[in-house]
């Protein structure tokens, strides 16, 4: 397997260039090394700018080998990612390329807990941080593959049987009921007679007696 060098290979889809083409900022190089290094352990084909844009060469036209020579584009992406020029120029390029994303051509790897700007946010992306090393790892390849096969993501075993939720036996609370000859006037309630009327804020009461 190649190390480097802007060497054009076949991705497998019947053109010449990269199976993926790694975009990032400066910021955050160690990861984008990192998904390189994953990928092309794996067998993928990586352009990327820490390994392939070697002195002499033009990184602009780089960026524009990668978007346009490499089957697919995978924006790493963080805070500082999204005010990206540049980031923001490859990942809108792939997008163009596959607006409604039949193709997968761009996949979205957060690597922190950030938005996804604009467009961004319509790409289903995979998350790399507060995770394990081989769990990363192992979502990593198994979103490019998924990207690549274009199939689904069924599991190969059938999913357990859902356990039942659990539910309350005791029966709910009830509040105390309310004398039955009680009579209520804003917040107010008379007890044993019948309201009929309200002097200074107080609550004068009728008994009506036997025989009147």
């Amino acid at each position: 397997m190649g190390n480097g060098g802007t060497t054009e290979r076949s991705n497998g889809e019947g053109g010449e260039g990269w199976d993926f083409f790694v975009s990032y900022t400066q910021t955050d190089r160690a990861w984008a090394e990192w998904i390189a290094w994953t990928l092309e352990e794996a067998g993928w084909r990586v352009l990327i700018q820490a390994w392939d844009f070697t002195p002499g060469s033009h990184w602009i036209c780089g960026m524009d080998a990668g978007v346009a020579r490499a089957a697919r584009t995978i924006a790493v992406l963080s805070a500082a990612y999204s005010r990206s020029v540049y980031g923001a120029a490859e990942w809108r390029a792939a997008w163009a390329s596959d607006p409604r994303g039949v193709l997968r051509k761009l996949l979205v790897a957060r690597i922190e807990d950030c938005d996804r700007p604009g467009l961004l946010g319509q790409v289903v992306s995979i998350d790399l941080y507060g995770i394990a090393q081989g769990d990363a790892r192992a979502d990593l390849l198994r979103a490019a593959g998924l990207a690549v096969t274009g199939e689904r993501a069924k599991p190969a075993t059938a999913p357990p049987f859902p356990t039942p939720r659990f539910v309350s036996s005791s029966p709910a609370a009830t509040s105390p009921a309310e004398p039955s000859s009680s009579v209520y006037i804003g917040a107010i309630a008379a007890a044993g007679g019948q309201a009929v009327g309200v002097n200074y804020g107080q609550i004068t009461q009728n008994t009506i007696g036997p025989g009147r």
